[in-house]
């Protein structure tokens, strides 16, 4: 059944595209998930940019998993523009062993926001996915129409598979009520406000909590998962922020256009640079028997390219800064932890 009202905001959205590339700096922007890495690195931009209503809410404020409550949220809010950054995350052995909740909870918070969003209104969406989207095995860089020409990485393919949902029903609202909504695929991502759990974390912040405590431990050797061949992009939050509001304000077709660095470099290559980041000196071994995961994974950044974005910040000073960060909000706080429980 068509949307109350759907047909004449899809009119007045695509004539809004037409018509007015830059965002209104007063317009109510929902950013979901803005407490998390990606949330908060777009926060941070949008008030820079001038923006002067930005609205947010965390988990205890809003379950995203709650159909109801986000219903109520659109209705209250009336957000002009959504940034869809909230999801279920984590790095290869939370994929793995979480399979059903990664695939449920991310469905799940898509269609909410994406069905509140075409009800309330909303001019202007953009959904964030992931570049694990992608077949395991396809010609690289990646382009964006090697989507569904394979099969997935077995360890994330159901957070792939859940993404890929949004991804159509980002098209599916275009193609039904002409809103213009969109979605991009960025590469791996870090940066200030990262996840650095030992269990749920992805590989840089996970090395970089590694690496840290065996500095400090005087640890003789780190141990590592898989062979450290295969090769990963990586991209800082801030750069990301940078081309979200770029696309809202330039893109507006369809098909989902990558975000990342151009650049990638082996896992045992990134593991000697947060090294040498953090200073540890002691010997690194690789565990075989654990899996590898995608062994190369490099995006075809030429489209977003050609509407005038590069990244600017380089692997080795994003990394110095993430490090930064880690110290002042992570170690100092674990070490306060560990000093009251031993009191």
């Amino acid at each position: 059944m068509r949307r109350k009202g759907t047909g004449d905001v899809g009119f007045r959205c695509r004539r809004w595209v037409m018509e007015q590339m830059r965002l209104d700096r007063s317009a109510k922007v929902y950013v979901a998930g803005h407490r998390g890495l990606v949330g908060s690195a777009l926060w941070r931009h949008l008030l820079a940019a001038g923006f002067t209503d930005p609205v947010g809410r965390d988990s205890s404020e809003l379950d995203l998993r709650d159909r109801a409550a986000v219903e109520r949220f659109f209705a209250a809010e009336r957000p002009q523009v959504v940034i869809l950054a909230a999801a279920k995350v984590g790095g290869i052995i939370a994929n793995a062993t979480y399979p059903a909740q990664f695939l449920s909870d991310n469905v799940r918070i898509q269609v909410n926001v994406l069905d509140a969003a075409a009800e309330h209104g909303v001019e202007r969406l953009l959904l964030l996915g992931s570049s694990c989207i992608y077949p395991k095995f396809t010609p690289q860089p990646i382009r964006e129409d090697a989507l569904l020409t394979g099969p997935l990485e077995p360890t994330n393919d159901a957070y792939a598979i859940a993404k890929i949902a949004g991804i159509t029903h980002v098209q599916a609202l275009r193609r039904q009520y002409g809103l213009p909504y969109i979605s991009a695929m960025p590469c791996n991502l870090y940066g200030p406000g990262d996840n650095f759990d030992p269990l749920t974390s992805h590989v840089l912040p996970a090395l970089i909590r590694r690496f840290h405590e065996a500095r400090h431990r005087g640890t003789a050797c780190v141990r590592l998962w898989g062979t450290g061949t295969p090769r990963r992009e990586f991209l800082h939050v801030d750069d990301l922020s940078q081309a979200c509001l770029l696309l809202l304000e330039h893109y507006d077709a369809p098909e989902p256009i990558n975000v990342g660095a151009g650049t990638d470099l082996t896992i045992r290559e990134l593991a000697q640079t947060v090294a040498e980041v953090v200073g540890y000196e002691g010997d690194v071994e690789w565990d075989t028997t654990k899996p590898d995961g995608t062994p190369c994974k490099l995006l075809d950044v030429s489209r977003i390219g050609k509407l005038g974005w590069a990244p600017r910040i380089d692997l080795r000073h994003g990394v110095e800064t993430t490090y930064d960060w880690y110290k002042q909000h992570v170690a100092i706080l674990e070490s306060a932890e560990r000093r009251g429980a031993n009191a």
